[in-house]
């Protein structure tokens, strides 16, 4: 069943930008890697992505909430395009540096925060509430299949024949994923305050403050935030790593390494299409511990075994449970908060869950360099089997379906 054209508009907008993320997942640290084998550098890489989260998330909330969303996908993708324009120039002129990789890389993770807040804001808008696990799930699909499966493994193909080919096809995707963005419908604050005072900086810096409070007494978004946060902090730690742990001793080629980190895209497009069937069935408690629990698994068998094939079929069905953990976190999100603060909320929820991506990527740099990056995998696996027993535990089927039925109580309220 068709979720309405203005939802298929957003379907390719994201879809052209997750493609172009997918090209530049797999080229980057490929690239990274012909200039430097420092642990540290290499993640490095992870750092300049998501310091920008750490740094503009609260803002780039703020400005969901007051200006019109479909502009700030449509800017945010431009500014990705010009960033990744700039470093083919380089390229070109046979200019390679590190740090200007690194400066694309925060630029565009820094338009990132932008395109990404304003995104998931935007389903509410376009379908009913009825609809809103399978447009999420849709979306999550698409973004698991291309950019984690069809983007990788074109990138790495296009970087073995040439770097420049591949970011500039990274720039002309980012570009045609902002002209999408325009087609979509105009969105504007749900209470439009076009007064210069809605624009002043103290009211700003209080609206951010509105939405920063709403997430933070919301206990049950709280609780969600610091799993995921923990997830994604072990996740980067061996993530900015796994270019080394591949092409070293798991000796996997450049040309493969695409196909290698696509492989498990196809189980969490899996568990994005199967999530509105299999959330209700085993309820989103027990998905909350399989997204810790399985990850950790396969990155101990990484560490551990060496071997290509092991670690493949683990980290495939931790995608599965990576997916649906990321279905039942989304729909809370969009049906517990209130549209005129979901930009916000939003905001401040991946404050916590991407403002960890650093540190672990720095974590990870730190480990790889002192224990290698097979011990600094095992580590990992045992810290996030350890987060899940402190947080999953605390979260439960019914409390996420309480949540998401009350929708109506104040910013500062609590809710348990």
């Amino acid at each position: 069943m068709s979720l309405g054209r203005d939802f298929t508009k957003l379907w390719w907008s994201q879809g052209l930008s997750n493609l172009s993320d997918g090209l530049v997942l797999a080229a980057v640290p490929l690239l990274a890697v012909t200039m430097t084998r420092d642990p540290l550098l290499v993640s490095g890489m992870t750092v300049a992505q998501f310091l920008p989260w750490l740094l503009f998330t609260l803002p780039s909330g703020a400005l969901a909430d007051r200006i019109d969303r479909r502009l700030i996908m449509m800017f945010g993708n431009f500014i990705r395009a010009v960033g990744f324009g700039l470093l083919v120039l380089t390229l070109v002129a046979d200019l390679r540096s590190i740090w200007v990789l690194y400066v694309a890389v925060f630029l565009a993770g820094t338009a990132e925060t932008l395109v990404d807040n304003a995104a998931l804001t935007v389903p509410p808008r376009l379908v009913s509430r009825g609809d809103l696990e399978r447009a999420n799930g849709r979306l999550f699909a698409t973004q698991s299949a291309i950019n984690n499966f069809v983007g990788p493994t074109a990138g790495a193909a296009l970087f073995a024949l040439s770097a420049v080919m591949v970011f500039s096809t990274s720039a002309g995707l980012f570009a045609l994923a902002g002209l999408a963005a325009v087609t979509l419908p105009r969105m504007l604050p749900t209470a439009a305050d076009t007064s210069d005072a809605k624009h002043s900086p103290a009211e700003v810096v209080r609206s951010i403050q509105e939405g920063w409070t709403y997430f933070w007494n919301h206990r049950l978004l709280r609780r969600v935030a610091f799993i995921s946060g923990s997830i994604n902090m072990f996740s980067s730690a061996t993530g900015g790593l796994l270019v080394l742990l591949a092409t070293g001793p798991l000796g996997v080629s450049q040309s493969w390494y695409g196909f290698f980190i696509a492989v498990p895209a196809v189980g969490a497009v899996i568990g994005s299409l199967i999530a509105a069937r299999v959330v209700p069935a085993i309820g989103g408690g027990p998905v909350t511990w399989l997204a810790a629990l399985v990850p950790a698994a396969s990155w101990i068998v990484l560490g551990t075994s060496h071997s290509i094939v092991l670690g493949e079929i683990f980290m495939f069905v931790a995608a599965i449970a990576t997916a649906l953990n990321q279905i039942v976190v989304s729909t809370l999100r969009q049906a517990a908060v209130p549209d005129e603060l979901l930009g916000r909320a939003t905001a401040g929820y991946r404050l916590i869950v991407l403002g960890a991506v650093p540190v672990g990527a720095l974590l990870g740099g730190g480990l790889g360099r002192w224990l290698g990056p097979s011990s600094t995998f095992v580590i990992c696996g045992i810290g996030l089997a350890l987060a899940a027993v402190v947080f999953a535990s605390r979260v439960t089927t019914a409390a996420l379906r309480d949540a998401e039925k009350d929708r109506v109580r104040t910013p500062a309220e609590p809710i348990a």
